[in-house]
């Protein structure tokens, strides 16, 4: 049960930071401008949600760490991967619903060469969102439970260090017993040699 609540905590922020990085190259918005051109323009979830890549990236990691870092470490990381599931959770989630003009601006400028905020809400037409901002946002969802399972299960899980700690510890001093016999074992073959030669080692 132990090794088992590790691994939930783990693999639910590896594969939630998984879905975050496949979702930041899919597109999430369609652009249709008023300007009649007769493709719409696809956003990708990098472009609408720019933070999206880097936190995905950042909960890999927090992930992987999380299956060697001590217990003071867990809680730190576990509390790191609650922010960043929520964060990308809020921040999918309001594209999906909302889908704001921001969240395509990137994408509207490079196409037509005009910025601001009035130029690109008049030139939009409608903005549709596809199912890769709500899939996301369940993977920021998936993050955060990692995050909240490993704080509350990390002071039940295993230490690595302390297991090698407790072998070395063994080792060094089966060693240290191994030292001892040997030399007393040569004490006293020393001492039989002496004898056999009729030299009394206590003599001296």
């Amino acid at each position: 049960m132990i090794a088992r609540a590790r691994m939930i905590g783990v693999l639910a922020i590896l594969l939630g930071g998984a879905a975050g990085i496949v979702g930041s190259t899919q597109t999430w918005l369609e652009v249709t401008l008023r300007s009649g051109a007769t493709e719409a323009l696809s956003v990708p979830g990098a472009s609408a949600l720019p933070l999206l890549a880097p936190l995905s990236l950042a909960a890999l990691a927090l992930g992987l760490a999380l299956t060697v870092v001590g217990r003071v470490l867990r809680y730190v990381f576990g509390l790191l991967a609650t922010l960043i599931g929520g964060v990308l959770m809020v921040g999918a989630a309001r594209i999906a619903l909302e889908r704001p003009l921001d969240a395509v601006a990137a994408v509207v400028t490079k196409a037509t060469g005009l910025s601001g905020a009035d130029a690109i809400a008049d030139l939009v037409s409608s903005i549709t969102a596809t199912g890769w901002p709500y899939a996301v946002a369940v993977a920021g969802l998936v993050v955060a439970l990692g995050g909240l399972w490993t704080l509350a299960t990390a002071h039940r899980w295993r230490s690595g260090g302390r297991r090698f700690e407790r072998d070395g510890a063994h080792t060094g001093g089966a060693s240290a017993g191994h030292s001892a016999a040997a030399s007393s074992r040569d004490k006293a073959i020393d001492s039989w040699d002496d004898l056999s030669h009729g030299d009394d080692p206590t003599a001296r």
